[in-house]
């Protein structure tokens, strides 16, 4: 077998990369996500994407290992979606139905475990033998590998520390998975946004260089608190609070010698690590205190990364 192949499924866009057998990424291209009429046009537009690139590449099937294929919802080791809402599907068997259209071994997983995979192999969390990634962009994801393997878990939803409990409270923030409360209402990229918004209209009469910006996003907190701005330094201050109890509960579990922050979010750079890590410490397990952090290194291509490996256990 010479070639493999990666497809990061998300809501707009599926990602597609050809690689080496040996890892080299020697083509990446991108088609647009159809979720219309129950997601149906989205299996086949990806096994024609497939067609079309080994055509191009000159490539027989017969030479590819098969498919990893990621995707934004709950996925079983047997290949078994559980719902992917952004997508409009239901219940299926995702090996079945891809292996069917190309022909192809498949091996499936839920996107931000690949994602994960990715950077265990490849980026932030290369030479670590455990690794918790967690994904800081519209929502918080997160995947666990252990020795190159991923905790999907027995419902595909291993590590899925977004929707840990961080606000107990009857004001709590609903969640899009129906509880109250979760991490994912706090901590993520759209959520750090959405407070800054609250609190400028909450607070008319406070001086703050996020008037300046309309409709202030996450990144504008950062670049805001680093240039001395009260409200946006109290935002982050209780965004890398939450973090931290969030972390420390994930590590609590599953007991990671490295945390790889990743996403959006993880742009900000070190100013993010720095300030998460001395909460993660205060809310941690005593055991947990040697373990260490890093940022994400492969950017938007850590799902095809990821995915490559996957398609090697097809």
């Amino acid at each position: 077998m010479k070639y493999a192949i990666g497809v990061d499924v998300g809501g707009t866009t599926v990602k597609l990369g050809f690689f080496s057998r040996e890892g080299v990424l020697m083509e990446k291209w991108e088609i647009p996500t159809r979720p219309e009429n129950g997601g149906a046009a989205i299996l086949p537009d990806i096994a024609r994407s497939i067609e079309d690139c080994l055509a191009r590449r000159g490539a027989a099937k017969r030479d590819v290992a098969g498919i990893g294929i990621g995707v934004p919802g709950p996925v079983d080791d047997e290949g078994n979606v559980n719902r992917c809402v952004n997508l409009n599907w239901g219940v299926f068997n995702l090996h079945e139905a891809l292996g069917a259209l190309t022909g192809l071994p498949v091996k499936a997983g839920n996107d931000a475990n690949v994602a994960a995979l990715g950077e265990y192999y490849d980026g932030g969390g290369k030479g670590s033998r455990s690794m918790l990634m967690v994904t800081l962009g519209t929502g918080v994801g997160g995947g666990f590998i252990w020795n190159g393997q991923i905790l999907n878990g027995a419902h595909g939803v291993g590590c899925e520390i977004g929707h840990l409990c961080v606000d107990l409270s009857p004001e709590a923030e609903p969640c899009t998975c129906g509880k109250r409360g979760c991490a994912e209402q706090y901590c993520s990229a759209r959520a750090l946004g959405r407070s800054a918004r609250r609190a400028l209209a909450a607070r008319p009469d406070l001086p703050s260089l996020l008037r300046q910006i309309p409709a202030p996003d996450s990144k504008a907190v950062f670049d805001c608190a680093a240039k001395g701005d009260g409200l946006a330094a109290e935002l982050l201050e209780r965004l890398y609070d939450l973090l931290g109890l969030t972390i420390a509960g994930g590590c609590c579990m599953v007991d990671p010698e490295l945390v790889v922050l990743g996403g959006g979010m993880s742009k900000a750079g070190q100013v993010l690590l720095d300030g998460v890590r001395p909460r993660f410490e205060h809310h941690m397990f005593h055991a947990c205190k040697g373990t260490r952090f890093a940022l994400a290194t492969l950017g938007n291509d850590a799902g095809i990364y990821g995915c490559f490996h996957l398609a090697l256990q097809a």
